[in-house]
């Protein structure tokens, strides 16, 4: 009979981390461990990541969840269950945990050139809000390090200052050096919206996600109809409904780019059904994590490597946190990797 523990774990940023909704400077993760009652040498790890006021799992009850999850081993058994749809959080950390340990419980979920050191990941850099000066030497430390594709947030400044930045940022960092994608996190009202795009457009950018609030399908889809910068979908795909309306969303939106975070979306199995409707839609994706622990980071990064999309995907936040765990991955000019062996997290 498979058990099931988990403990809290509070993760602190090195300096606070401004979206458009404001700063982030803790948050939690809750890990679980799955074993054979028979055989607890064993065990499997996975992580649930919540992020107060973004995660799409409820907040009120959520230990709660956990415990009873932690309990039963019929849920322990099949993630699948639909008592866990509204905690997918929950559900990926579980479908995590028993892909550890149906691989012996060595934190390599899914064996390929990426686990054994011979192959890497291309990662976006990520730039977090801030002054002027503190973006662009963000920006400047990512072309440094190696990399070659940045994304930046915006939608918490004025609009007139972002698009100084913007200018300031394409005179020093030309599209053919360096491909720049935007996250709005749904800032831009409806009205506005195409008027900006339309602005931007001006930067050569690659895509902007999620540029006003999820759930306005009408208002969305007038913007990813021929729109001036390439639409990502992000919140939109795990609002409420998201989930059981995926074919039909995709339908009536039908945007450019689906941006998959499988903490948010329900673990590997569920980011999966998004990829076939991409695919078949012809609608582009990448994979991106949710600042996870070092656990959540090197689950999402093995799998995203069995996916064989060479595109550039949001990997890069093992560094965020001053008390991360231990982690195998390691970024080296603009790749994720990974080392045989345990390394400081920096």
């Amino acid at each position: 009979m498979l058990k099931a523990t988990y403990h809290k774990l509070i993760l602190q940023f090195h300096a606070p981390a401004a979206t458009s909704r404001g700063y982030l400077d803790a948050k939690a993760s809750y890990i679980i461990s799955l074993y054979d009652a028979e055989n607890e040498l064993i065990k499997g790890t996975g992580e649930c990541s919540l992020i107060q006021g973004l995660s799409p799992d409820p907040e009120s009850g959520y230990e709660e969840m956990l415990t009873r999850v932690c309990n039963n081993p019929q849920y322990n058994l099949s993630f699948s269950d639909p008592v866990l749809d509204p905690f997918p959080s929950i559900r990926f950390g579980l479908e995590m945990a028993w892909h550890d340990l149906k691989s012996g419980g060595k934190g390599v979920l899914f064996e390929s050139d990426f686990t054994r050191g011979k192959a890497g990941i291309p990662i976006n850099g990520l730039i977090w809000m801030g002054t002027k000066q503190s973006i662009l030497q963000q920006i400047k430390a990512c072309i440094d390090e190696g990399y070659r594709c940045i994304k930046m947030k915006i939608g918490a400044m004025n609009f007139e200052d972002e698009m100084g930045l913007l200018k300031k940022v394409r005179q020093e960092f030309p599209a053919h050096e360096m491909e720049l994608r935007l996250d709005a996190n749904g800032a831009f009202h409806p009205i506005e919206a195409l008027e900006k795009l339309k602005r931007l457009s001006d930067y050569e950018l690659h895509s902007i996600e999620q540029p006003i609030k999820a759930g306005q399908w009408e208002a969305m889809a007038r913007l990813c109809e021929n729109p001036p910068v390439p639409v990502t979908l992000d919140e939109e795909l795990f609002a409420k409904g998201a989930d059981e309306n995926k074919e039909q969303l995709l339908r009536a939106i039908h945007p450019q780019y689906l941006v998959l975070k499988p903490s948010m979306l329900g673990g590997f199995s569920k980011s999966k059904e998004w990829i076939a409707l991409a695919n078949n839609a012809n609608i582009g994706w990448w994979i991106t994590s949710a600042l996870e622990s070092n656990i959540g980071l090197n689950a999402i990064a093995q799998w995203t490597y069995t996916l064989n999309n060479p595109g550039y995907h949001g990997l890069g936040t093992g560094k965020l946190f001053s008390n991360n765990l231990l982690m195998r991955t390691m970024i080296e000019n603009g790749f994720l990797k990974m080392s045989p062996h345990q390394i400081p997290h920096g």
